[in-house]
């Protein structure tokens, strides 16, 4: 129905919602979807068709991987459709572009698994992971995907442009000097626009307020499509949120690129939590933690009691990061 081959009520991100679901959920029928995929983009003379289904086929390894023992197959059809000579006139995205996009998420999602967390994939998550294929965008993709996207641009970066560019501009327009930094919204209409240059790689340079800039950073790492404190470290996190040593050494355990993106977090967040920046934002340690916390670690319960408890532990956790943990070495990284 997705493909358009068979009439259906339903809206499509509706019906590829209700197929990634059933895949997220249900491991055992993972390999079963891969496989009617791969049939159904097989000498498919269907140009729309076609084209939705290595549409879905991406959105689905967005969500999960196949068995180990389907992937090999699953690998080679896709390496199979790399090659430019593979693209077929009429197609308006053509099929080298699919297979290598399905390569990188098939990659990422064996490497991953499917999707963290006890909540279901939902309709946004789905047109985030459809609109990725066509614009890739720096914002709702993982960190790696985004050293990926620069990595042309930007070829010795450490860190991803949009974390450091959006600090500096914070900090160039005064924020460590602005009240409320962090907890005062910029005008929506700014940040969209922001938002909009930055994926277009436009550097910052006419923003009216801190306001602006803080809001899209605070997004970015919101969005990121895994936590940057990933998932399978968050219970240590909250077991262990006020014990400096043991804090920092879940830090030095993360992937190179999360903790080089947190340890950067940590120092840009210290700048602001020194007494005599905080008596004039009025967000010290504890608001700044507080309104940072949400964008590093991520609940998966949906048990309001669990959520509600966790709260406080996700912000002791990065108050004693911001208070404890020496980013000295980050000095120079970019």
């Amino acid at each position: 129905m997705y493909m358009g081959d068979r009439k259906s009520r339903q809206a499509t991100n509706a019906v590829a919602l209700e197929i990634v679901t059933k895949g997220w959920t249900t491991p055992s029928l993972r390999d079963e979807i891969y496989i009617q995929l791969t049939r159904q983009t097989t000498e498919n003379t269907k140009i729309d068709s076609l084209q939705r289904g290595w549409e879905l086929l991406g959105v689905c390894l967005y969500f999960f991987p196949p068995t180990l023992r389907f992937y090999s197959y699953l690998d080679g059809f896709i390496s199979r459709h790399l090659d430019y000579s593979c693209d077929i006139p009429g197609l308006q995205v053509p099929i080298s572009h699919f297979a290598s996009l399905c390569q990188r998420r098939l990659n990422r999602a064996l490497q991953t698994g499917a999707k963290k967390g006890v909540r279901k994939p939902s309709l946004d998550e789905v047109e985030q992971a459809k609109k990725s294929i066509f614009h890739p965008s720096m914002f709702g993709s993982c960190l790696e995907d985004v050293m990926l996207m620069q990595k042309e641009r930007y070829p010795d970066r450490q860190l991803p442009w949009i974390q450091t560019i959006l600090s500096e501009e914070v900090l160039r327009l005064n924020g460590a000097k602005t009240e409320g930094i962090f907890r005062v919204p910029g005008d929506i209409d700014e940040v969209n626009a922001l938002k909009i240059r930055c994926d277009q790689w436009v550097i910052p340079s006419d923003c009216p307020d801190p306001h602006i800039p803080a809001s899209l950073l605070k997004l970015w790492y919101r969005e990121l499509y895994q936590p940057l404190i990933p998932a399978e470290f968050y219970q240590e996190c909250i077991d262990n949120f006020s014990e400096p040593e043991v804090a920092m050494s879940i830090v030095n355990r993360l992937p190179e690129i999360n903790r080089l993106v947190l340890c950067y977090l940590l120092r840009f967040l210290q700048v602001f939590a020194a007494v005599e920046n905080a008596s004039v934002t009025k967000m010290d340690v504890n608001n700044l933690a507080m309104v940072m916390a949400p964008n590093c670690l991520r609940c998966e319960s949906e048990d309001p009691k669990i959520i509600f408890e966790n709260t406080r532990k996700e912000m002791g956790f990065l108050r004693t990061l911001i208070q404890h943990l020496d980013t000295s070495f980050m000095e120079g990284v970019v």
